[in-house]
């Protein structure tokens, strides 16, 4: 992800332990929620302090002037994580900030906001680790994964920002084709069509700062140009992209999605015996059936391991849970990531078709 907020023009971007961090201001912010594929959330830093204890939590988040984003009219709801501290409780830890928030804005303004849990209009987010307590506003609001395209998701899905990932890291690049033969509800083949024709991720869908109550003119106006921009820095190019399965009904699923997402994909049922040689520079990427069912499930790998000597000149990424997956498959990887499919450790392998 450090690679693509550069390639955003954020400032200041480092990459550091559980997310990537940059500078700028908040119309930066606003492009990160537009533009990246691949981030979850974007977080910004209101404070951070000592937090031994419960009164120390209580008035370090009472130094954040909450007026800025709240008022009686509107909701927010506070999200906590705790590791290695004398605060151990999550649900404890974000009742206090809770607290803290409203009895501020009750004490200014006689009135307090409601709490929202499902669907507030300010999100807060508080870690709290070796006894320091950082908060934060979450500009997204519900997860830039959540593209709206997808209403129609086949068994065990990729969530969209981890295909945006694992594209990137097998090296796609617009106009390279690409093929899925074990599609799913196709979220990879949408994803790289969408980065093929320079669709801006977040420009179906609101997100959070839009809620807030310091969205007012000049902040609308910035976002208006920052959609503007996205749209004119587009570079559409020419990429074939294909999904196949041999489920009509995820297949009915997948096109559906393209058509939503607004993207060309070319579906088609077939089974791996079958999957014939591709154009050279082709990137074969795949989701396959992998964790528990892996094992009852071998057919698949004979079939793609003698579909892979098929092909020649073209790239292979897969992700499995499975770290014994290239042996199955007969081949040595020649780059391995680890990234996480929600709780599910999973790793990415890539390698090169002779």
């Amino acid at each position: 992800m450090r690679d693509e907020l550069r390639e955003l023009r954020l400032p200041r971007v480092r990459a550091a332990r559980g997310g990537v961090h940059f500078g700028g201001d908040l119309g930066h912010a606003m492009r990160a929620c537009l533009r990246s594929r691949i981030a979850l959330r974007v977080l910004w830093r209101q404070a951070e302090f000592s937090a031994p204890d419960a009164d120390a939590l209580y008035e370090g988040a009472r130094t954040v002037d909450w007026s800025r984003w709240l008022d009686r009219e509107r909701t927010l709801a506070v999200f906590a994580t705790v590791k290695s501290s004398r605060l151990t409780h999550t649900g404890f830890v974000a009742q206090k900030i809770k607290d803290a928030v409203v009895d501020q804005l009750r004490e200014r303004d006689g009135e307090r906001p409601d709490v929202a849990p499902a669907d507030p209009d300010v999100r807060i987010v508080a870690h709290v680790e070796k006894n320091r307590a950082q908060i934060f506003v979450d500009l997204a609001g519900a997860p830039l994964s959540r593209r709206g395209y997808r209403t129609q998701a086949g068994e065990a899905p990729l969530r969209e920002h981890l295909a945006a990932a694992i594209l990137r890291l097998a090296g796609f690049r617009p106009g390279m084709p690409v093929f899925d033969p074990m599609c799913g509800s196709g979220t990879l083949p949408i994803e790289a069509a969408l980065w093929a024709q320079g669709t801006p991720v977040g420009g179906r869908r609101s997100f959070g700062f839009e809620r807030w109550r310091c969205f007012a003119d000049d902040l609308r106006a910035a976002w208006r140009l920052e959609r503007e921009r996205a749209v004119e820095f587009a570079r559409p190019a020419e990429t074939a992209v294909r999904g196949a399965d041999r489920d009509p009904r995820v297949l009915a699923a997948a096109r559906a999605n393209a058509e939503r997402a607004g993207v060309n994909v070319r579906f088609e049922r077939a089974d791996l015996a079958g999957m014939t040689p591709l154009e050279p520079g082709t990137l074969v990427v795949t989701n396959p059936p992998y964790g528990v069912r892996l094992a009852q499930e071998h057919g698949w790998l004979r079939d793609f391991a003698t579909a892979l000597d098929r092909m020649h000149g073209c790239t292979t990424a897969v992700i499995s849970a499975d770290r014994s997956l290239p042996e199955h498959l007969g081949r040595a990887a020649r780059r391995e990531h680890t990234l996480f499919n929600g709780d599910l450790e999973c790793r990415l392998f890539t390698w090169e078709t002779g």
